[in-house]
């Protein structure tokens, strides 16, 4: 995927835990740039993701989010150095809510979250790439929520797991900590398509452009509408639904897109902002 980052490459640029590239359709692409330990979540890793996505909130140029990680992994959890017991029950609680609130920062981006995973995602890597609202891996991928290995029960990548991955799959994941190939992650629901390492990023940008061909107030208003939906009973579920669609006809670019319909002609999205 070609990108153009924001500032020119540096010795700095390249120490920083997180890197930021934007292209010029509003693609913006986080590289996990801990590669020495697998991508590990530390505390500042988890602040910089933050900290970048928290402007997306009211970003209207911004319209793709692709997720991924420098060197051999996409993501090997949390780094357990920062875990120790020695860093006491609320230093490692102030770690988990960290985590947690940018699971909850992705849920509510309107832009769509795409996780680009090749080598291992493990524990809250594992987590991470179920939050995301997709995701595309190389045939080599594995998957594992592995802290049962360790006596940790993977409490916390459970969340959005028993949300993508039926529940005996997902259990048999948490209980076991055995890792998954990514064709059986494809075939559970853990990610959408699977590709040779080679066809990775083209597999990537492929989907990207489809969203990006869509257009951006009916991607966020069905975005949020759906995680919304998913917590409520169903009666509330419909009428959410139908709300939202009410104020959907309502964008011009809706109605762009239907009367083009009924004129057999193809939507001309710029033309309707």
């Amino acid at each position: 995927m070609s990108a153009t980052t924001d500032a020119p490459a540096s010795a700095a640029t390249a120490q920083a835990p997180l890197l930021v590239e934007r292209d010029p359709r509003g693609v913006l692409t986080l590289t996990l740039n801990r590669p020495q330990a697998f991508n590990a979540l530390s505390r500042e890793l988890l602040q910089a993701l933050r900290d970048a996505v928290a402007p997306l909130r009211d970003d209207a140029q911004t319209r793709v989010v692709v997720l991924r990680g420098a060197g051999k992994a996409f993501c090997a959890g949390h780094d357990l150095r920062e875990m120790h017991p020695q860093a006491g029950t609320d230093g490692i609680g102030e770690l988990f809510e960290l985590c947690g609130r940018f699971m909850l920062d992705l849920v509510a981006l309107p832009q769509p979250v795409i996780a680009r995973v090749h080598g291992m995602a493990t524990a809250a890597g594992c987590q991470l790439v179920a939050q995301c609202d997709l995701a595309v891996a190389s045939s080599d991928s594995r998957f594992a929520t592995s802290g049962v290995n360790l006596g940790l029960f993977c409490s916390t990548p459970s969340v959005p797991l028993g949300r993508n991955v039926p529940r005996k799959m997902a259990m048999e994941m948490l209980l076991t900590g055995e890792f998954i190939d990514a064709a059986t992650a494809r075939q559970w629901g853990l990610v959408n398509r699977v590709v040779d390492s080679a066809a990775l990023d083209a597999e990537v940008e492929a989907l990207v452009s489809n969203i990006l061909s869509k257009p951006a107030q009916a991607i966020a208003l069905g975005k949020a509408q759906f995680y919304r939906q998913l917590e409520m009973g169903m009666a509330g579920a419909y009428q959410l639904a139908a709300q939202t669609m009410v104020c959907n006809f309502q964008d011009p670019e809706t109605l762009e897109g239907v009367q083009a319909f009924l004129e057999k002609r193809r939507p001309s999205w710029q033309k309707a902002r």
